[in-house]
């Protein structure tokens, strides 16, 4: 959680439009799912009046950042076209930005033309989940807007990932990855730049879990780690339960991504997320 645990030099500011996040100490990113059908809370910020109230409400509970997405990931999920997508995102980050100024909002798509029109509606974070794959223009855009970039990985898309999940060596896969992307990404002069493991993206639990457990090996890469786990099936199948009751579950695995070094909490539940982040901030004193 701080860098006095850690031999690594981390990346440890993200330049959101001139005003600098330090990622020091962990910061909370709210979910904000304006969708019809994501896996926990498919349909109930789809309009722009639910989608404030939601925020304000993430903002209030700590939240430092909001993660707004228009297209449903979860497996299996519909795919929708780049038109749908952006009917759907652009009025909605309109009115965020217009009433949270302050706020900063990253915004949850693969397709270099939705992310480029939010950021010129005043979004701050590309959030990509196919780290590239999915739109070979998206590194190029990227690098045009100078806007920090996350990375995930993923095989395959959300339509057909989950017959993905082959691995030899899950670690030695998403670090070498990830390394090849920042290459990539740096080439293009892309520096601000944040690794996501995609919990739950073409892996099975056993895979996330070792991820997880192995989460502050990746400080080698010298980058900030978003933790992604909220609700996740990794965390239900292991309780025998649902998306619904895996709220304590969610609390225990972004507990010990945070004590792994986790830089970025991306959550549901911001309140519980963010008084996580306190207690094991006080860690850090002794």
């Amino acid at each position: 959680m701080s860098d006095k645990n850690t031999v690594f030099q981390q990346k440890l500011t993200l330049n959101l439009r001139g005003s600098l996040l330090d990622l020091s100490s962990p910061k909370v990113m709210g979910i904000l799912n304006i969708t019809p059908d994501s896996f926990y809370d498919g349909g109930r910020n789809n309009n722009a009046l639910n989608a404030l109230k939601q925020t304000e409400k993430m903002l209030t509970e700590g939240a430092d950042l909001i993660d707004v997405g228009a297209y449903s990931s979860r497996p299996n999920a519909e795919h929708i076209s780049a038109e749908t997508e952006q009917a759907r995102l652009k009025p909605v980050i309109k009115e965020l930005v217009k009433e949270f100024p302050e706020a900063f909002f990253s915004i949850d798509t693969f397709r270099n033309t939705v992310a480029e029109a939010a950021i010129n509606e005043g979004a701050h974070i590309i959030n990509d989940i196919s780290a590239g794959e999915m739109d070979p223009e998206m590194f190029n855009t990227v690098a045009r807007l100078k806007c920090p970039y996350i990375l995930m990985h993923m095989r395959g898309t959300p339509q057909n990932m989950q017959h993905q999940t082959d691995y030899d060596d899950i670690f030695s896969t998403v670090f070498k990855y990830f390394s090849d992307k920042i290459s990539l990404l740096k080439s293009h002069g892309v520096y601000d730049l944040v690794l996501d493991p995609g919990f739950g993206f073409a892996k099975k639990p056993v895979h996330s879990y070792e991820l997880l457990a192995k989460l502050d090996q990746f400080g080698i890469l010298g980058l900030p780690v978003l933790a992604g786990v909220s609700r996740k099936s990794m965390i239900y199948s292991v309780l025998e339960t649902d998306a619904r009751g895996a709220l304590n579950g969610t609390t225990v695995a972004n507990t010990i991504a945070l004590l792994k070094g986790a830089a970025i909490l991306r959550v549901h539940d911001v309140k519980e997320a963010a008084e996580a982040v306190k207690i094991v901030g006080k860690l850090n004193a002794y």
